[in-house]
């Protein structure tokens, strides 16, 4: 496989397909419309984690602690009414046993990214804040990435204030992750950068990039989905090989309904990538 050859398979996938592929750290081996702009879906969730864990250190809460579960939160939309998730859009029903009492933010973060709640994200959004997410995104270096708003929030939504990613963007808070540096200073400890990529591997999640990799590789993750939306972000830790960061976002054509085989699809063509990459580990 040449990446030219990829590509040329690419071009006949129809929507939008992005993607990043490069050691951490350096400069990338294959992109492709890199810097496009897609709908976050829940790959934003890496963004709330750091900047969790970087409110911790800097002794703003106590990660341990437990905090109220609730299911009410502020909308990014000046002056429009708090909103609510709604359970059956949600992915772990442990969460939702817990509203009306409590859990420690450790707990409501893990579950965030291996489960992707969205009733768990938006509770660590309302700790850190979204001026928190931001300034993560521009640490690691992110050009066209944002976080605007909490995850249903509606009045939000239709006031045009969204969630967007890309892939170089992707790669690069993911790498940042990985070698623990960015330009203007680390995102975080040695410590809890290991501690959020071990929770990044054990993403429970793993149809897309993960299916393309042999069985027990090493992957810590986040992928993303919603109608016509699939997203599959990670760095690989072969035993062979030095890691690299491997990011793939598909916006399906309009067209196409966002249905269930579409998605099926994506997942498919982004473990497909995931595995070609893998054969190229050692070239990259």
């Amino acid at each position: 496989m040449t990446w030219d050859d990829l590509d040329a398979h690419l071009d006949s996938v129809p929507g939008t397909v992005s993607a990043y592929v490069g050691r951490p750290g350096a400069a990338p081996v294959w992109t492709r419309q890199a810097d496009a702009t897609h709908y976050a879906a829940s790959t934003m969730k890496v963004a709330v984690l750091v900047a969790l864990h970087r409110a911790a250190e800097a002794g703003a809460l106590d990660l341990d602690a437990p905090v109220p579960v609730v299911n009410a939160f502020d909308s990014a939309q000046p002056g429009a009414p708090r909103f609510t998730c709604a359970q059956h859009y949600d992915n772990d029903d442990e969460v939702w046993a817990r509203v009306g009492g409590t859990a420690p933010l450790r707990w409501l973060a893990r579950r965030m990214i291996v489960r992707s709640s969205n009733l768990a994200t938006n509770l660590v959004i309302g700790h850190v804040g979204l001026p928190a997410v931001a300034d993560v995104w521009a640490l690691a270096g992110a050009r066209h990435s944002v976080t605007g708003r909490g995850i249903e929030d509606f009045a939000a939504r239709d006031a045009g204030i969204t969630n967007l990613v890309t892939a170089a963007d992707l790669a690069a808070l993911l790498g940042a992750l990985a070698t623990g540096a960015t330009r203007p200073g680390p995102l975080a400890s040695p410590a809890a950068c290991a501690a959020m990529l071990d929770v990044l591997a054990d993403q429970e999640h793993r149809e897309d990039l993960a299916a393309g990799l042999p069985p027990g590789t090493r992957i810590a993750h986040k992928n993303g989905w919603v109608r016509g939306v699939r997203h599959g972000a990670g760095v690989v830790f072969p035993d062979d090989a030095p890691p690299y960061a491997v990011v793939v976002c598909t916006t399906g054509d309009e067209g196409d309904g966002g249905s269930d085989d579409a998605d099926d699809d994506a997942c498919r063509l982004i473990a497909d990538i995931s595995a070609r990459v893998w054969a190229a580990r050692h070239d990259l």
